[in-house]
């Protein structure tokens, strides 16, 4: 039997009408995983989101991740020093301001009392400085008086010497007169000189002529008589004009006298001058002596602070020599005994805290609706069947790994989500039955009560 031929266009069509379910089946078949892992995922992100919001939106947030915390303080010495005294007991109830560790006193007292010293020493200077004010004060008020009485021996003889110069013009206008007076009493001399000698020559004439017989001797006796007269005139003049010219000399004298009592004036103004200067020169010198009184008393009240900071140091380091309570609570085990050396940063014991509160890790997911305020309740493992009450106080700022001293990096490498939990601070309300009972660092069951309403 003879096989038709087949043209290949025709042969390829019919080996592809031939394989084509197959095909179809094979693509089916490799995309059903496909389609299951993608309804799975939406299944699981709408199961993990509705679980998520059933969680977040519960009324009532339980954890039993909670703990009672307190505030417990480390306190130590910040001096070195021999422990002298423990007063407290371990796990003793104190009172703030109670003592607690005593170290010897006896050095630290020793430096209080040397620096209170150093601070009475300063005062004393500071004091001695006032006093040498006050004493620098009054020298210059003396200085300044002597300064003012040197500027009135000034003024005075200045007006000693205005007087003695118009003395000296009164001397001279005198002097004047009286030169003007002497020609005057000379011609009155000539003249009375010039009638005396002719008064004598005419008597001689009438003694002559009386001898003679030729003259009376009526006529003799008149002509002596005015001879006489003219002679006692003429000795009236000379008198006047040496009594002229004695005053003339007199005045030329007070003239003389008068400039020796200007010179004397001048030269006691001189003297008044220079005393002032001098007395101007001890002011200025008083008064720098108070500048530089000024700059020790600014010194001396620096030093005076400095010994007073001094002292509060001293006060201080004797005060570190007591370690007391900072606040009421309970003291933990003693890490000192008497006689121990310590030294600055030694812890001596710690002190819990009589507040205690509740420390809750909640998951990220139970805080969608959870705020400050909302009240909890508080059941403690130590005492079941205990319900205490509170109320939320705080919400961390942060997750509690980022707290952590390495907190993790989610930048590289491989990524697993895992759900974070956040600190919530619990504030217990009073209860007097465990208030003296309960102790920080025990377990507890927080539930906190939402009452159903959405705050987002």
């Amino acid at each position: 039997m003879t096989t038709p031929k087949v043209a290949p266009a025709e042969e390829s069509t019919a080996n592809v009408t031939a394989d084509s379910p197959s095909a179809k089946r094979r693509i089916n078949f490799q995309l059903v995983p496909v389609v299951v892992l993608l309804l799975a995922a939406l299944i699981l992100l709408g199961i993990t989101d509705g679980w998520n919001r059933f969680v977040g939106g519960g009324s009532t947030q339980k954890t039993d991740d909670a703990f009672l915390r307190a505030d417990i303080t480390p306190l130590s010495t910040r001096v070195s020093g021999t422990v002298a005294q423990v007063a407290v007991t371990d796990y003793q109830h104190v009172k703030a301001g109670d003592l607690l560790v005593q170290l010897k006193d006896d050095d630290f007292k020793a430096q209080v009392a040397q620096a209170e010293a150093g601070v009475a020493a300063a005062q004393a200077a500071l004091l001695n400085n006032a006093k040498q004010k006050e004493l620098q004060n009054a020298r210059i008020l003396q200085a300044q008086a002597g300064t003012e009485a040197a500027s009135a021996d000034i003024a005075q003889s200045g007006a000693a010497i205005n007087g003695a110069e118009a003395d000296v013009a009164n001397a001279q206008a005198s002097i004047q007169a009286a030169q003007a007076k002497i020609p005057d009493a000379q011609a009155a001399v000539a003249a009375a000189q010039a009638d005396a000698e002719r008064t004598r020559l005419e008597r001689q004439r009438q003694e002559a002529l009386v001898e003679m017989g030729s003259a009376t001797k009526q006529k003799l006796e008149q002509v002596v008589a005015d001879q006489e007269r003219f002679a006692a005139i003429l000795d009236s003049r000379k008198a006047e004009l040496a009594q002229v010219r004695a005053y003339l000399e007199s005045r030329r004298a007070d003239l003389s006298k008068t400039h020796a009592g200007v010179a004397s004036r001048q030269a006691e103004r001189q003297r008044a001058r220079a005393q002032s200067s001098g007395r101007s020169a001890e002011v200025e010198a008083q008064i720098k002596q108070r500048a530089v009184l000024d700059a020790q008393e600014q010194q001396l009240l620096a030093d005076l602070q400095a010994k007073q900071e001094a002292l509060k140091v001293a006060q201080t380091n004797l005060e570190y020599t007591r370690i007391v309570a900072p606040t009421d609570g309970i003291v933990g085990e003693r890490k000192v005994r008497i006689g121990q050396l310590v030294s600055p940063g030694t812890q001596v014991i710690s002190l819990v805290d009589n507040t205690i509160w509740v420390q809750a890790n909640y998951e990220e997911t139970q805080l969608t609706n959870v705020s400050k305020g909302d009240g909890a309740e508080i059941t403690v493992d130590t005492f079941p069947g205990v319900t205490l009450r509170g109320h939320v106080e705080e919400i961390a700022p942060a997750s509690g790994s980022q707290f952590a001293l390495l907190p993790p990096d989610n930048a590289t490498g491989n990524y697993t989500k895992i759900v974070q939990r956040i600190p919530v601070k619990i504030a217990l309300d009073a209860s007097p039955e465990l208030a003296e009972r309960l102790r920080p660092g025990m377990s507890v069951i927080a539930k906190i009560k939402t009452n159903g309403k959405s705050k987002v």
